[in-house]
């Protein structure tokens, strides 16, 4: 299995799965021609995408998804919650197959447990992936940390992790107080420390690739976030890769 991120950030979210010839898009947050110019990038054309799935409706990680795949004859996995929200946004069409968030399902070669997260969404989930040897975990736009959420992560070979601000950045910054307290309250988005502690909770022993996503431009630092990342998993930080806006991350093979 292999993966990779067309970008990630308030702008726009994409991640690409490979394995076995499967091909799956987590979200698709960018323009029919971004989306095609960022898979080219990566040497994917948008025919050889196998099926899209969805975490959330918010426009970063949705916006995109109904013309890619009406586009090119693609299928979107979404929750009932996401696709009934999905729905009332205006101009999305595609062939949406229903998923339970509570159970796995297999997409040709790659096996997806979703799992459920606390969001300000209709009904929000993150994915796991395994191929019968690897297993990677993602996480971004997640307010809490929860039990049910450690269970998931736990021993995943591999890991992109939501690192969306700095608190003290955020709390200093700019943004009017109600959109301080919604991205840094329980249904918003994920800090450094909480990162952090998620690392330190989860067993890490078979990490071997872990990125850091949906970083915030304005309340984010990379370098900060490597920093905290490394000392959480008691690692030399060039080992912590950062998704950035605009290029993503490249391929990461497992």
């Amino acid at each position: 299995m292999r993966f990779a991120s067309l970008g990630s950030g308030s702008r726009g979210n994409a991640l690409l799965v490979e394995a076995g010839g499967t091909k799956l898009l987590v979200d698709c947050g960018f323009s029919l021609r971004s989306a095609v110019s960022r898979l080219a990038r990566l040497s994917i054309a948008p025919e050889e995408i196998t099926g899209i799935l969805v975490t959330h409706e918010h426009s970063d990680h949705l916006a995109g998804v109904g013309r890619f795949a009406s586009r090119f004859g693609v299928p979107v996995y979404l929750t009932h919650g996401t696709q009934i929200a999905a729905e009332g946004c205006s101009g999305f069409q595609a062939e949406c197959v229903s998923i339970d968030s509570h159970s796995s399902l297999s997409i040709q070669n790659i096996q997806v447990i979703p799992f459920t997260v606390p969001h300000d969404a209709r009904e929000p989930v993150q994915y796991l992936f395994d191929d019968g040897v690897s297993r990677l975990g993602v996480l971004t736009d997640c307010g809490t940390i929860t039990p049910h959420i450690v269970d998931m992560l736990d021993g995943c070979d591999a890991l992109v992790l939501e690192c969306n601000h700095d608190r003290k950045m955020l709390a200093d910054s700019a943004y009017p107080a109600m959109l301080k307290r919604r991205i840094a309250g329980g249904f918003g988005h994920l800090d450094n420390e909480q990162a952090a502690s998620l690392l330190r909770t989860i067993n890490s022993g078979r990490l071997k690739h872990i990125v850091a996503a949906h970083l915030s431009e304005q309340n984010n630092d990379p370098g900060l976030v490597k920093r905290v990342v490394a000392e959480a998993l008691g690692c030399e930080e060039r080992w912590v890769a950062v998704a950035s806006q605009e290029e993503g991350f490249d391929w990461r093979e497992l």
